[in-house]
């Protein structure tokens, strides 16, 4: 399986990038994973929020296949600890899937019809961060959920 992360916008914060990329290439050890950044919109000052996630969306579907498990970052979703985290990834690695696909929307968040889309939503803390940082943090949590599923020393019980 493949697991992919795909966000709205560049980060252009560059020691940010540089902590994501660390993750990102941890995790290459347990699972094929990428990331697919969408570039960001141009022209939307004539654009209001509904608009904005609608054309976000359209591009969000665009890329995603019908088989495709697809799995919203959003403030809605469930939480989970690191350790129940690591277990709903099992699952989702158990099922014989082809591709697992987490989304981070943009600005105003995701469009009724990606809504429409997703089999799932995760919150990664009741808390707002940015998009660049949702980034990281869910590589590490990624990273963790498979070092737990591997009993290894990373994550402290």
């Amino acid at each position: 399986m493949t697991i992919k992360l795909l966000c709205i916008g560049k980060t252009d914060k560059s020691q940010l990038q540089q902590l994501t990329e660390i993750y990102n290439k941890r995790l290459q050890f347990y699972n094929k994973f990428e990331t697919e950044v969408i570039p960001d919109l141009k022209k939307v000052k004539n654009l209001d929020e509904n608009q904005q996630k609608t054309k976000e969306g359209e591009t969000i579907l665009a890329k995603l296949q019908n088989s495709d498990f697809v799995v919203l970052l959003d403030e809605n979703g469930k939480q989970f600890s690191s350790e129940s985290f690591s277990e709903y990834l099992q699952k989702r690695l158990n099922s014989g899937l082809k591709q697992l696909v987490f989304i981070i929307g943009g600005p105003y968040g995701f469009s009724e019809e990606v809504y429409k889309r997703a089999n799932s939503k995760i919150s990664l803390s009741k808390m707002t961060f940015s998009h660049q940082m949702v980034r990281l943090f869910f590589t590490e949590q990624l990273y963790r959920a498979f070092t737990i599923l591997k009993n290894e020393p990373y994550h402290h019980r």
